[in-house]
């Protein structure tokens, strides 16, 4: 998987203060958990343009004071008008703890429904996974060319060794839908029929 590095400063002061403060002057607030205790740290608000601002799923690499952490996002807020980062929240991998993630879903293949006019609906563009970091997909890859019409294609249908879901195995990642040209063509075909 993917790495970016995000720069930050450790933080002595933690309140309404300090964190107003840092808002002010562009910098946007920080937690680390998942190490012996949390560490409070600052970074640029730009530093966070190639790790949410993209359909990508990555790790982060995490430089506080010169010392190195791996990390994933877990939590992220933004302000409700202005959209501007709020607070970020991020969790300390280890080799040997399974963290969850959201990874994108790429679809591959025509479905043979589509072909045939219906129309292919992806019910997910993300899906949580829950893995040691060594395991985490960059994506996955989900294969529709046997779907019909009508069919669908369920999360208990793409299991993997490597990580499971943390969603139910009867959660649909996409189906084939009757279109609404297929189905004029399809009633009119009936009342031909019936005019026979």
């Amino acid at each position: 998987m993917k790495s970016i590095t995000i720069q930050g400063t450790k933080r002595e002061s933690v309140g309404k203060k300090s964190t107003k403060a840092l808002r002010d002057a562009e910098l946007v607030p920080c937690v680390v958990y998942g190490g012996a205790e949390p560490l409070n740290f600052s970074t640029e608000e730009k530093s966070f343009k190639n790790l949410v601002y993209t359909p990508d799923a990555h790790t982060v690499e995490l430089v506080i004071n010169g010392e190195k952490i791996n990390a994933v996002l877990q939590d992220i807020q933004f302000h409700p008008i202005t959209d501007r980062i709020l607070h970020a929240d991020f969790y300390q991998l280890s080799a040997d703890k399974p963290v969850i993630m959201e990874v994108p879903v790429k679809i591959t293949g025509r479905a043979k429904g589509v072909v045939a006019g219906g129309v292919l609906r992806q019910s997910f563009r993300k899906l949580r996974v829950k893995a040691i970091p060594a395991n985490l997909p960059d994506e996955i890859i989900v294969d529709v060319t046997p779907l019909k019409i009508g069919n669908k294609l369920y999360i208990g249908d793409i299991k993997s060794e490597a990580y499971t879901f943390m969603h139910p195995d009867n959660a649909v990642v996409a189906a084939v839908k009757m279109s609404r040209n297929a189905m004029k063509n399809a009633t009119a075909a009936s009342d031909d029929d019936d005019e026979e």
